[in-house]
Formats: structure tokens, sequence, C-alpha cells
């Protein structure tokens, strides 16, 4: 299963829950399952940076995501 980090204000909403474990194909996935298990990220998940093994995706829901992935979800950052 996928390991995924919460950043930031997320961690914060999901009880400062150090570290989830996810078993998802996808970004889109793991944020379907960490939803499911903290409604309260429900509003922010779509607006939101994820990095998978190091790498970060925006927007990009289908990236793939291993069993053995570690994944980081960050807060949505503005600015320009």
């Amino acid at each position: 299963m996928a390991r995924v980090m919460l950043g930031g204000t997320l961690k914060s909403l999901a009880g400062n829950t150090p570290v989830l474990e996810v078993d998802a194909k996808t970004i889109r996935e793991v944020l379907d399952r960490v939803g499911e298990v903290y409604p309260s990220l429900l509003p922010i998940l779509d607006r939101v940076a994820v990095a998978v093994d190091g790498q970060i995706y925006r927007n990009q829901w289908f990236a793939a995501v291993k069993p053995d992935s570690e994944v980081f979800i960050l807060p949505p950052m503005a600015g320009g």
C-alpha cells in the first residue's frame, strides 16, 4: 500500500495523523481514499499538489501510484 503523508494545515485538519496507508493506483484514487477517511479534507483535495516518489504533480489525477510509493499531499498555495 502507498504511504501517504499530509503536509501543513492538511495534517492538522486530519487530527495530526502522520501517515496513512492506502490502496490506490492513481493520484485520484489516493485523494478519494484520503477523503473517505477524513471528510473534513474533501473541500480542499481538488486543489492540492501531490508529490509521488519525489515528483510533484498538479491536476494530474491519473498519474500512476505504485504500491510502494511515498505520496505527499501538499495544501493549496497561492501566489504568482
